[in-house]
């Protein structure tokens, strides 16, 4: 079992300067808190203080919209099994798609002193976190800002861009995107940015973005005036949770998916793929986006590596719930 004579000795330092580190009791230069704290891990150290109670543990602070969400759940497991590799604890939030609720939830993370934070906000350049004295922070499902310089995202536009693309390709005209307020999400905003391009590209006139709220009863959706109004051959969800709402609300209406209308999503989440028939989506690495977001925050607060954009691919997959017409 590793001691603090250890990690003293793998940090370069006294054992004063190892405890200080480990306790946050004391003076001690960022430089050299990271050093202790990186050995430390490699070490799997944990600091004990008199009477056996334990010291303050290393953590790091999450931000999610929701945890219901598979999308966020499955980043949230690879982030929590990269920092358990690591000897860091995980702190959770979710802001509820709420620019309110999200500042609240960070100001509450900070409160527990966190080595860094990995956040996914609202919209990352107009969010109040920004005033607030932020750790390393790394944002995830959000484009890098001169605030916000690191950062692991998929291009969200040029995906809303190929989807669109592709039902174009099969003979659709009118295709409606349904969303999630734009205000609550960019990455949203983006998806429907690219399928506006690409409508656009082809000649044809994009259709306003139907938004409604992303925390809501997906199961209730009622599409019967959009339909009759609109006159969709498809419809393109800003993600995979509401185009299985969306395909719940045609049935009620008595329309088949595809037959009548075609159904597409974001996400890749497993389920649509178990769905009849399976689902028509932009697959996101949701796993490798967490795990990379989590390596890269540990980098930057223990080995003071600069701040880095990361950007992963996504997969279009072709499911059966959209058809040529």
């Amino acid at each position: 079992m590793a001691t603090l004579e250890d990690v003293a000795e793998l940090a370069g330092c006294s054992l004063a300067t190892a405890s200080r580190a480990l306790t946050l009791k004391g003076s001690i230069s960022d430089a050299m808190l990271r050093k202790v704290r990186r050995a430390a891990a490699e070490l799997g150290y944990r600091h004990a203080v008199p009477g056996g109670k334990s010291g303050r543990r290393l953590v790091v602070g999450i931000l999610i919209p929701s945890i219901t969400n598979p999308v966020f759940s499955s980043s949230l497991s690879s982030i929590e099994n990269r920092m358990l590799m690591a000897g860091h604890g995980v702190l959770i939030a979710q802001s509820n798609y709420d620019p309110a609720r999200e500042l609240n939830a960070v100001a509450a993370l900070l409160n527990e002193k966190p080595t860094g934070l990995i956040l996914t906000l609202c919209g990352a350049e107009k969010s109040g976190v920004l005033d607030l004295p932020l750790p390393p922070t790394v944002l995830l499902h959000n484009r890098p800002t001169p605030h916000f310089p690191s950062a692991v995202t998929v291009d969200n536009f040029r995906a809303g861009h190929e989807l669109t693309a592709y039902l174009r390709e099969l003979g659709h005209r009118r295709i409606l995107f349904l969303s999630g307020s734009f205000s609550t999400s960019d990455r949203a905003k983006l998806r429907y940015d690219g399928y506006a391009s690409a409508m656009r590209g082809t000649g044809i006139d994009p259709l306003p973005a139907m938004q409604i709220s992303f925390v809501g009863d997906y199961d209730l959706l009622d599409l019967s005036a959009t339909i009759a109004d609109r006159k969709p051959t498809a419809i393109i969800a800003s993600n995979d949770l509401l185009a299985f709402g969306v395909i719940g609300a045609l049935r009620r209406e008595g329309l088949s998916v595809p037959g009548d209308i075609s159904v597409a999503g974001f996400d890749g989440i497993s389920l649509g793929r178990m769905m009849d028939p399976p689902l028509t989506t932009i697959e996101m690495p949701d796993a490798s986006m967490g795990a990379a977001a989590a390596s890269l925050l540990l980098d930057i607060a223990e080995n003071a590596a600069p701040p880095r954009h990361l950007e992963m691919a996504y997969t279009l997959r072709r499911g059966g719930s959209v058809r040529a017409i």
